[in-house]
């Protein structure tokens, strides 16, 4: 009677491993909003255009420099919100390395670079008729300091914090994890354009190279812990 009672209980069905939030909806946003933001401020002066080259633009493309901020400001929530999915996913993986906090506080501190840069930007487009041009040279530059190298050292803990996770516990194909490393490397260095200005070719690159990794990661991370060879 036993065996038989065994037989007929119910059997629960196995719960299958929590995959979190789906992680392309923010990274997808995150991507459009920075390329709307690139596309918009296009015609920014560089950071050696003197005060008055800035103040003369700021007054003849205030419009442009809001909307700018708006778009800036925009990309900054998705980008929180992609280093959360990602730290969720990884520990719903089961990872408890380190690599999962670095992604999180990574995301984050890149997220508030570009919430100061896109205040002062529209502070800057907002400046008023007598503004001097050493203002809107510094408001220039302040926000070039915190969208350019801070976000760019920001984002690479990002790209490393996924992309040595991933190599490490076999989540992510090799090539990929790799190449994240690298873009990781560069966001780094990066950060001497503040003592080089030549290195300043580097800041797109990480920008736009690491979007682009972070869709492909969002992509190939499984749902469920297998490695990938």
């Amino acid at each position: 009677m036993t065996t038989v009672a065994a037989e007929q209980r119910p059997t629960t069905p196995a719960r299958r491993p929590q995959s979190g939030p789906p992680l392309l909806v923010p990274v997808a946003a995150f991507t459009v909003l920075t390329i709307a933001y690139v596309v918009a401020n296009r015609s920014t002066p560089h950071p050696d255009a003197s005060g008055a080259e800035v103040l003369t633009y700021v007054r003849g493309h205030a419009t442009t420099v809001k909307a700018g901020a708006f778009l800036l400001l925009s990309s900054a929530v998705p980008l929180a919100l992609t280093a959360a999915v990602f730290y969720r996913r990884l520990r719903a993986l089961g990872i408890t390395a380190p690599g999962s906090a670095i992604t999180l506080v990574g995301g984050v501190l890149a997220a508030m670079a570009l919430f100061v840069s896109a205040m002062l930007t529209w502070t800057g487009g907002r400046l008023p008729r007598d503004a001097s041009p050493a203002l809107a040279r510094a408001l220039a530059d302040l926000s070039f300091i915190s969208g350019g190298p801070t976000y760019a050292v920001s984002f690479a803990l990002l790209i490393a914090g996924v992309a040595v996770t991933g190599l490490l516990a076999g989540l992510l194909p090799k090539p990929l994890t790799w190449t994240g490393l690298v873009l990781a490397a560069v966001g780094m260095v990066s950060t001497l354009t503040l003592l080089v200005p030549g290195l300043a070719f580097l800041l797109p690159i990480v920008r736009f190279g690491g979007g682009v990794w972070l869709v492909f990661a969002a992509a190939l991370l499984p749902r469920t812990r297998h490695r990938v060879r």
